[in-house]
């Protein structure tokens, strides 16, 4: 999730959470000690050159599994993401789990498999989590914009809380 550090010392750092990013991320189970993944965010000026994410989170889904593929050193992660995300998401489209942006490999209704090489696991929290673990998602971006010119919405229009309702959120 994009956070700002407010304050930084040589072995941590400390952000402000809005109550809004308490509830929509899996904030509820990190616990001192716990493995989180961290990146700066791109220059403005750097090179671009894979999927398009912000570090904003749009709900979390629940990892199922981290399993090894047979015979090979990658692994296959699957999840069960929230129905209201799962529109947003298409084969061989990305799909940002706990701020790693990856490439979907299979759907199946609700559920989620991508493809995580060794270098992935070994980097990031991955390996410390467990299933049944909520894990934070973020959708494509792009798919968002285009359903909502679709829908024929103006771009200063905003989600109300009686809309969120209304529409299932």
């Amino acid at each position: 999730m994009c956070l700002t550090a407010v304050e930084i010392t040589s072995k941590s750092f400390a952000a402000d959470l809005a109550d809004e990013t308490w509830k929509r991320t899996s904030f509820s189970r990190i616990k001192k000690g716990a493995q989180v993944n961290l990146e700066l965010p791109m220059r403005a000026d750097g090179r671009f050159g894979g999927h398009i994410v912000q570090g904003h989170v749009d709900g979390t889904g629940k990892l199922l599994a981290l399993d090894r593929i047979h015979g090979a050193d990658d692994y296959w992660l699957r999840t069960e993401i929230p129905p209201e995300l799962a529109r947003y998401v298409i084969f061989k489209g990305s799909l940002c789990i706990e701020g790693i942006s990856l490439t979907v490999a299979k759907i199946e209704g609700t559920e989620v498999t991508v493809a995580i090489i060794p270098h992935t696991v070994k980097m990031t929290n991955l390996k410390s989590l467990k299933p049944g673990d909520p894990i934070n998602l973020e959708v494509d971006m792009v798919a968002k914009y285009v359903e909502k010119m679709i829908k024929g919405e103006s771009a200063n229009s905003s989600l109300t809380v009686e809309r969120l309702v209304r529409e299932g959120f």
